[in-house]
């Protein structure tokens, strides 16, 4: 082993990881737009362990993002066409969001 390797979860990261990093500290950021998101990307992407990997665990979190408001806005009404309605303006927030997560996931991905 290594001495960088702690033996937690090999060499490598985990791309599934780094993007549940990026979803969880955003939402528990809210109240800090964009630098929620910037801080979650940097986490997310340090725990995915490649810029590469950073950038994969970041479009998966958006995508399920975006997917996560359509649903729950559809949940929320009852009726899908509010509810479409409903998500796509909180995918656009997130889409805003989203753009300080990139960068975060950029620079963790570079020290990682």
């Amino acid at each position: 082993m290594s001495a960088t390797n702690n033996g937690l979860n090999g060499d490598r990261g985990s791309v599934f990881w780094g993007g549940v990093w990026m979803i969880v500290i955003p939402v528990l950021l809210f109240w800090l737009p964009g630098i929620g998101g910037f801080i979650g990307g940097l986490v997310g992407g340090k725990v995915s362990g490649g810029i590469g990997n950073a950038l994969l665990a970041w479009l998966v979190s958006s995508l399920l993002v975006g997917v996560l408001f359509a649903t729950l806005g559809t949940m929320l009404t009852g009726m899908v066409a509010i509810g479409v309605l409903a998500g796509l303006g909180g995918l656009f927030l997130a889409f805003v969001d989203a753009g300080a997560r990139l960068i975060g996931a950029i620079i963790g991905g570079l020290i990682a």
